[in-house]
């Protein structure tokens, strides 16, 4: 096999280790993303039975990690090994793929600013879709605990939409004890109890609303979020040019070498 090298490698030697080391932390983070992805989906037996991916209807948090750390690892070992090797056609993947995944970053958050509505809508959707599997997958259940207890929120856009889900729909056919309820994370935490009521949620919607502002949080989580934001934008616009700033580093190193 014949590979496209340099023609004078030695002007570019501490472009080409300061690049692999820079692609080095790359692929050691994809292999740790995919490590923890593959003992989540282990622990879940989705590794003995891949058909549990098809019949999830929700969002599995660790499809997410498994793609980041799917890509993180290819471009990694891409980097590393066209530095080492002075491989240009590695090289050039590398830093094509840096550019297409900035350029789509940076017009997801364009289209994103410039079709709040539609965004909204679909954020909705997709939440709502997720409280109905929020039973049949443990890391999803993790997940909107989580969302919920961090902003407390209820639901997408307040607590009567768990009425979407089977175990706590508020119908007469229901026969789960959570019916009429909403998950723990929902609840107002009190400081006297020192362990997590898990069952704090129970029967609080068959109860009038009047009394749900003393016992579970109201407010949804999309409202929650849309309030957060103009709170802390300086934080996300600080991760967002931090993120940026490492992928056009990236760029700029292939550009010296």
């Amino acid at each position: 096999m014949h590979y496209y090298r340099y023609s004078n490698p030695e002007i570019s030697c501490w472009y080409k280790y300061l690049l692999f080391s820079y692609n080095i932390i790359f692929w050691l983070a994809g292999v740790a993303f995919l490590a923890a992805g593959l003992w989540a989906w282990s622990e879940k037996g989705v590794l003995s039975d891949l058909t549990k991916v098809t019949r999830l209807h929700g969002f599995d948090p660790v499809v997410l990690v498994l793609v980041v750390g799917g890509v993180m690892f290819v471009l990694g070992f891409a980097g590393c090994v066209g530095a080492l090797r002075e491989n240009i056609c590695l090289l050039k993947f590398f830093c094509g793929a840096i550019v297409l995944i900035f350029t789509l970053e940076l017009a997801g958050a364009v289209l994103a600013f410039l079709f709040q509505d539609w965004v909204r809508d679909r954020f909705k959707e997709f939440f709502e879709n997720n409280i109905k599997s929020y039973r049949d997958d443990i890391d999803l259940q993790n997940l909107i605990d989580s969302l919920q207890k961090i902003n407390h929120c209820c639901g997408a856009q307040g607590p009567d939409d768990w009425d979407l889900n089977i175990y706590f729909n508020c119908s007469t056919e229901s026969k789960s004890r959570e019916k009429c309820g909403v998950p723990f994370s929902c609840c107002v935490p009190d400081p006297a109890q020192k362990v997590v009521n898990t069952q704090c949620g129970y029967d609080i919607r068959a109860q009038k609303k009047s009394q749900w502002d003393n016992l579970i949080f109201t407010k949804g989580c999309i409202p929650a979020l849309e309030a957060w934001l103009p709170r802390n934008i300086y934080i996300v616009a600080g991760a967002f040019i931090a993120i940026s700033l490492l992928q056009v580093s990236g760029f700029i190193l292939l550009l010296l070498q």
